[in-house]
């Protein structure tokens, strides 16, 4: 972990998926190790498991579809009869209708609605194959009434904030609701990401990032429910809504899928990190490049390369790509102001926060220069690992006053030789929407 994050890591995700708490504990603590040996603050992001659809037992474990099959769902556990699928999520085979879609192992077999039969539908497999005991499937083509979140995931969620983590991921979210029900269950403190894996999610898009303190485009998941050619449509997509609405995107994995075996990347691969980079987005993800792969440490170098070489490209990228919509909030147009500023003065813009919040306004608005955050919290600190441009030091004096601020800002700076520098605050700086004050400070 030390060595990943001397290769450009700023959060580390924690797969709920796998594993169990005290295997989880442990690269906690591992991870908050390898953050004191940075010397500088890491985000930990929960990713939590969400509802599994699969496939009850089947007759003899298997079952060999032919073009003329056609095949029986039902709601149960297992099955005793040939041609008989049992599905145990009711939710699920009664919300599907004529001519819908059913995905079963990732997409390796589709089944089509032909007929209900009561409580019964009848399919016909699209193309050959054999279908197997306990395998994922998905219904692409209908929103499913069931709520994201299990008994499984409000454990781990739970055991997740209890150990510090700094943001939850929610799995199988498909309507903004989802995450009004994860809030009443986890509290306001935690901030929230919205996973958009469902295509049901794509309707109710601009609800769910309102409702979200951060998005990732799961490609993943995705991918499976989506044809391949829809897939960066939709990419593109969330991460403008994301941006508009000034909310962190992630863009997630198969980014770097070859590094699972080889030391490089293919060309298409980097390319894909870059075209991330253009759109916009706050933070690209690594999965199973650093969780099983022979070259983690080299995937996370290359991967730092090609975002660090596509942002100096600026003429092409972030400063043409969409900004956060105007807003007639003070916050936000001293934070427009601010950067703009920066920009023009060619100096470091230096946001000193409490929550974090003004910080994320800041960089919304993608400046051309450094974002420098001060804040006397460690969880904001580390909350902003995630934020695109920020780097957070912690200053542990509460200010009382605008001039304490100001004294604790150029302190900072002055330490590490900047001479011109724009400041942006609010005070009180306990609110959220206070920030109100714009200085250019030059040190002589």
């Amino acid at each position: 972990m030390e060595e990943l994050c001397r290769g450009g890591v700023d959060v580390f995700r924690i797969n709920f998926s796998h594993g169990d708490h005290a295997q989880h504990k442990s690269r906690i603590a591992a991870a908050r190790e390898a953050e004191r040996a940075a010397g500088r603050p890491l985000a930990l992001l929960a990713d939590l498991q969400g509802p599994k659809l699969r496939l009850g037992d089947l007759l003899s474990g298997t079952i060999d579809a032919r073009m003329s099959s056609e095949l029986r769902l039902i709601v149960a556990a297992s099955s005793s009869e040939p041609d008989t699928v049992p599905i145990p999520h009711p939710e699920l085979v009664s919300s599907l209708q004529l001519g819908d879609r059913l995905l079963i192992d990732d997409g390796k077999i589709t089944l089509i609605v032909v007929r209900a039969d009561g409580d019964t539908r009848i399919c016909r497999p699209l193309a050959p194959g054999r279908l197997s005991s306990r395998k994922g499937v998905a219904a692409p083509t209908r929103p499913i009434p069931i709520p994201a979140l299990t008994e499984k995931d409000i454990a781990d969620g739970r055991f997740a904030i209890e150990h510090g983590v700094d943001y939850l991921a929610l799995s199988f979210v498909q309507r903004a609701s989802d995450l009004s029900l994860a809030r009443e269950v986890f509290g306001e403190r935690i901030p929230l990401i919205a996973k958009i894996e469902k295509p049901a999610a794509l309707d109710d898009l601009e609800a769910i990032v309102r409702q979200s303190d951060a998005v990732m485009v799961a490609r993943g998941d995705l991918g499976v429910e989506l044809s391949p050619e829809q897939v960066p449509i939709a990419q593109r997509r969330i991460v403008r809504a994301s941006r508009a609405a000034g909310k962190p995107v992630i863009v997630a994995t198969h980014m770097l899928e070859s590094m699972i075996e080889a030391p490089v990347p293919t060309r298409a691969e980097a390319n894909d990190v870059a075209t991330a980079v253009y759109q916009g987005a706050d933070a690209v993800m690594l999965s199973a490049e650093s969780a099983v792969g022979r070259h983690p440490s080299a995937a996370v170098a290359i991967m730092d390369r090609i975002i660090r070489a596509i942002e100096c490209d600026r003429d092409d990228t972030l400063a043409a790509a969409p900004r956060s919509a105007p807003t007639h909030s003070t916050a936000d147009a001293c934070a427009r102001a601010a950067s703009r500023l920066a920009d023009d003065l060619n100096c470091p813009l230096v946001v000193f926060t409490r929550s974090g919040a003004s910080a994320q306004r800041v960089s919304a608005t993608r400046p051309g220069q450094p974002i420098h955050a001060l804040t006397p919290s460690l969880p904001t600190a580390r909350r902003l690992s995630l934020i695109w441009g920020v780097s957070a030091d912690i200053e542990p004096e509460e200010p009382r006053s605008f001039d304490d601020i100001l004294d604790a800002v150029t302190r900072h700076e002055a330490a590490s030789g900047v001479q011109r520098f724009v400041v942006t605050a609010g005070y009180p700086y306990h609110s959220d929407n206070s920030t109100d004050t714009i200085k250019v400070v030059e040190r002589r």
